[in-house]
């Protein structure tokens, strides 16, 4: 029974330091705390300053993200506008080079001509605020900085119906009989050009985004344009392609 007792009594006295030893240093820390209030608040806020700025960083690029896509959407929105004019330039030129014979007068003909013109050479300058020259280092280097290096292949289809219709007289002329085939063939460059422009798988740059163009399919295309310039000087040897105003270079 005593023995019993005992060992009550000892375990009571080895729990109650314990628990002694637990206040006091809960009481330690308060006191720390209390004499360090300054320094925890400073830990604490630049945790909060930390997790805020992180929040606000990944918040940041999603917007950034955000507005390149909204600008990327509103730049190919424009280039279709201009692409889908062109095709319909490129179809009356088509067409035009088909009836021309078929114009009351010459007047009435060449007057049809000059404005068709005019509406090409505009579009080709257009085209130059979505489609930048290709090597702008490569030559040209005494032009204006639009104008520097090679015209991209969906600009040249453009410039060879232009030089095409300019060619053009009513009463035909060498090789007329199939002009109509030759621009169709221009606006077939272009419009391959343009859906590779467009295609939402590509993932490059959106200011580079035709410079940076896979090779191999840059080199395709511009082997095609080079075969319809080919096309054009053998059909017009007197054509003097390097003699136009700079606005059609």
């Amino acid at each position: 029974m005593t023995s019993g007792l005992f060992s009550l009594a000892h375990a009571s006295g080895r729990s109650s330091p314990s628990r002694t030893d637990k206040a006091e240093g809960i009481e330690n820390m308060l006191a720390w705390l209390n004499d360090h209030i300054e320094i925890v608040v400073a830990i604490l806020s630049a945790v909060i300053a930390v997790f805020g700025a992180l929040v606000s960083r990944n918040e940041t690029r999603k917007q950034r993200a955000l507005q390149m896509e909204n600008l990327r959407h509103n730049v190919d929105a424009q280039s279709l506008g201009w692409g889908n004019s062109c095709i319909d330039v490129l179809n009356r030129a088509a067409m035009f080079a088909r009836t021309r014979q078929h114009q009351a007068n010459d007047q009435s003909f060449l007057q049809q001509r000059v404005n068709m013109m005019l509406v090409i050479s505009s579009l080709v300058e257009r085209g130059r605020l979505f489609f930048p020259n290709i090597d702008p280092s490569s030559k040209g280097s005494e032009k204006e900085g639009a104008y520097r290096g090679s015209r991209p292949p969906i600009l040249d289809a453009l410039m060879f119906a232009y030089y095409e219709v300019e060619a053009l007289t009513r009463q035909g002329g060498p090789t007329a009989d199939n002009s109509a085939e030759f621009i169709e063939d221009c606006r077939r460059l272009l419009v391959t050009e343009l859906q590779a422009h467009l295609d939402p798988r590509r993932r490059d740059a959106m200011v580079d985004r035709y410079d940076d163009q896979r090779l191999v399919h840059r080199g395709e295309a511009i082997a095609r344009a080079n075969a319809l310039l080919s096309k054009l000087k053998s059909r017009r040897p007197g054509i003097h392609l390097g003699e136009r105003k700079e606005t059609l270079q």
